[in-house]
């Protein structure tokens, strides 16, 4: 048990660090992003065709600046092109132009790159090497998972740390309170809006590079943690990063847990099982507030 709750807290970083992007967007902009899986597909798939590019043995995890960027401004022409358009409108807009964008980019890969599996060919010992952290008690670590793990800490340390400490990070936080009061005081938020997308896009791509290891890229593998990320953001709490973080622990644990126990093909049930009794007693998540009347 100890063994399988260790490789739901690694796996589950990875997964907090997509929520976190998720929750992100929806705290500045108060919507929810349904295309932040493709965008980690999109994200897998760069991780891919840069790693072709590399020295063989090289370690993938040296893409991590040039894969964030490139996504930060994927992130700024996409929302440029498609998500200004609908500023201001109803949410429906919003849910629907995100479904309709996810539709676009998970097809568009499969036209690109066709349906077929791809893996990054890293060295044994990155895929399949361990870290015995016990040893009376015979746990072990895998290494891509800890390195995956300790790059999403960061991550998500580095974003806390922006949003407290940077007038940038301020006027993000202004606009989520109370976007009318914001724009009162000079906040440009529009340009919060876009540094919002841009960042979960980023966020997104980062964990497609994380991932790449020990997943193999695929057209349709969004989908799949974009329902991840949504329960991770929505067991935490909506627009709540720390509880994006933890939501996303608890999912991995979960996960692991029903995958050792029970089985691997019955863990998205678990899942919803687990979201559903938490919203039963908590229902805005386990650290989400009502809205609040004025």
């Amino acid at each position: 048990m100890i063994q399988a709750i260790i490789n739901g807290l690694l796996t589950g970083g990875v997964y907090a660090l997509i929520a976190v992007g998720l929750t992100m967007i929806h705290g500045v902009m108060k919507i929810v992003n349904f295309a932040q899986g493709e965008f980690l597909a999109i994200g897998m798939y760069i991780s891919y065709v840069l790693y072709q590019l590399l020295p063989a043995g090289t370690i993938p995890y040296w893409l991590l600046l040039p894969v964030a960027v490139a996504m930060f401004f994927i992130g700024c022409i996409i929302f440029k092109a498609t998500i200004t358009r609908v500023i201001g409108k109803d949410s429906t807009s919003y849910i629907l132009l995100t479904v309709g964008l996810s539709y676009l980019l998970s097809n568009g890969l499969q036209l690109i790159f066709g349906p077929n599996y791809y893996s990054m060919q890293v060295s044994d010992e990155l895929k399949y090497g361990t870290v015995e952290l016990f040893s009376n008690l015979g746990i072990y670590i895998m290494d891509s998972r800890l390195i995956a793990f300790a790059f999403a800490v960061v991550f998500v340390a580095i974003i806390h740390w922006f949003l407290n400490k940077t007038d940038i990070g301020c006027a993000m936080r202004a606009t989520a309170e109370n976007q009318t009061v914001a724009a009162s005081l000079g906040i440009n938020s529009k340009f919060c809006f876009i540094f919002a997308f841009a960042l979960g896009t980023m966020f997104a791509g980062v964990s497609g590079l994380l991932i790449s290891p020990m997943f193999m890229a695929y057209p349709k593998i969004g989908s799949t943690f974009s329902i991840i990320a949504m329960s991770s953001m929505v067991l935490g709490g909506l627009g709540n990063i720390r509880g994006a973080m933890v939501g996303g622990l608890l999912i991995g644990i979960v996960e692991s847990l029903t995958s050792i126990y029970v089985s691997s093909e019955l863990s998205p049930i678990a899942i919803n099982v687990a979201l559903m009794l938490i919203l039963i007693f908590r229902p805005y998540g386990l650290f989400g507030k009502g809205e609040r009347k004025a």
